[in-house]
């Protein structure tokens, strides 16, 4: 403390979510997302990075393979996001251009009902920040700042780097 003192704070923990924006011509990608005890819901494709993915990328590439069958040639990790500060909880944001290969969707049996939606830039920025959308609430301030899908598409990689944790 500032006074010399020493405080324990605590402070949970649970995996990362990735987040994929996929950009298709002047489309951006969300999904239809529907499973067990929750209705429908509108977000963008990703998930929870499993330990066995190595890293955030590699995690990234199976969220959307398995959502939705796809595979993307480019990939660029565009921002990070701590949703909850008194979580230790990440949410990389990842821009996924050039699709290369569709493949079936790989979904859990009997648990998972995924749709994809291809909607233009504009509609998809409105619809993060009217924050309608709880499972895109956290894309809020990377929205506020990027306008456009040119501004989108011309963003530097994140500066920054995954630590072992």
């Amino acid at each position: 403390m500032f006074d010399g003192t020493i405080k324990t704070f605590e402070m949970l923990k649970r995996p990362d979510t990735l987040q994929i924006i996929v950009v298709r011509g002047p489309q951006i990608l969300l999904v239809e997302d529907e499973q067990p005890g929750h209705g429908p819901r509108i977000h963008f494709p990703g998930g929870r990075a499993d330990e066995g993915d190595g890293d955030w990328l590699t995690g990234a590439q199976r969220e959307l393979r398995e959502e939705t069958g796809l595979v993307c040639k480019n990939w660029k990790l565009l921002d990070v996001q701590q949703p909850v500060i008194k979580i230790e909880w990440f949410a990389p944001i990842y821009l996924a251009t050039d699709i290369i290969a569709g493949h079936e969707q790989q979904l859990d049996p009997g648990g998972e009902k995924i749709i994809m939606q291809w909607h233009e830039f504009d509609d998809v920025r409105k619809r993060v920040l009217s924050g309608q959308e709880q499972m895109m609430q956290y894309l809020l301030p990377f929205f506020n700042r990027v306008k456009t899908l040119g501004q989108l598409l011309a963003l530097p990689d994140f500066e920054g780097k995954q630590t072992e944790r």
